[in-house]
């Protein structure tokens, strides 16, 4: 049986920030309301698109309080825990937990570089600590390892552990995982150009940088899917598919903090290292927004 705890189009949040590097604490709040308003079915504070690295750590708790009661118990929080010190990340998750977070996504960790072993223990760890719903944030490209297969099929039979975040852009690992752990095991795409073909090999969601600036259209294609209609999730799919690939014009959040400015959403202010959009940049991600039709 699918377990259905976090499904459809859920959204890496951005995180508002004042140009003095504050958070911004009402747009965030505001942006989770709008988010729910457009069918969102879940939200993610804290993650690699909330420039979770650059936060503090009092920071980083605030926003998962501020997310869990902005939501309402209208969608679930799953609250970006993830560390590469194993200690820091059972302490936050320990938070999520307490502030009422529905689950927490846990990155691999990162600079490290732990053997499969390692990675094993790690979220074993985290997993054994408390008592929340995990999912795996898979992400090679940014924390340069890569959880196998077998590994994250040894740590899927942890009560625990119920899903992945894959944002390996590997469309055999969703058909490996369904294999190797079962359809109850919530996988996850956490690449918005992979998420309609993720569907068809086993996955049952999104976990979208562009539904951050198009919630609407995210959420539709997935609901699309969900009742078979497959041509219309294409449709919205090959609509959205220039946006999709400006967003990522620049490392991720830049792109998209400056596309949600666009839509006065949130200001487009991010935390050093990550620069300013160079112009060429903008200039491509307003005409990917203007061609999905969002300030229309």
């Amino acid at each position: 049986m699918e377990n259905t705890m976090f499904e459809g189009s859920i959204t890496a949040l951005i995180t508002p920030m004042k140009p003095d590097t504050g958070i911004d604490e009402p747009a965030f709040e505001a942006l989770i309301d709008w988010q729910i308003a457009q069918g969102t079915s879940g939200v993610v504070p804290c993650g690699t698109t909330g420039e979770s690295p650059t936060l503090t750590h009092a920071e980083h708790r605030r926003l998962i309080d501020a997310a869990v009661s902005a939501a309402g118990g209208r969608v679930p929080v799953l609250a970006g825990t993830g560390s590469n010190s194993t200690a820091e990340a059972i302490e936050t998750t320990r938070h999520a937990k307490a502030a009422g977070a529905a689950g927490a996504l846990v990155v691999t960790p990162y600079y490290n570089k732990p053997t499969q072993e390692g990675l094993y223990l790690h979220f074993l760890a985290i997993a054994d600590a408390v008592d929340l719903p995990i999912v795996i944030y898979n992400i090679p490209g940014r924390s340069v390892i890569d959880m196998g297969v077998e590994t994250m099929a040894r740590l899927a039979r942890h009560p625990n552990i119920v899903g992945v975040k894959d944002s390996t852009a590997n469309l055999l690992r969703p058909l490996q995982m369904r294999a190797a752990a079962g359809p109850g095991f919530i996988q996850l795409s956490g690449e918005d150009g992979t998420a309609l073909a993720f569907l068809a090999s086993g996955g049952v969601g999104c976990i979208s940088v562009t539904a951050n600036v198009a919630p609407r259209a995210c959420a539709d294609m997935q609901a699309a899917w969900k009742r078979g209609d497959i041509a219309g999730a294409m449709a919205i799919q090959d609509r959205l598919l220039v946006l999709h690939d400006a967003l990522f014009v620049e490392s991720n959040p830049a792109p998209v903090k400056y596309a949600a400015s666009l839509l006065g959403r949130a200001g487009e202010t991010c935390r050093l290292p990550l620069a300013p959009l160079a112009q060429s940049s903008r200039e491509r991600v307003r005409r990917a927004v203007d061609a999905v039709g969002l300030t229309a």
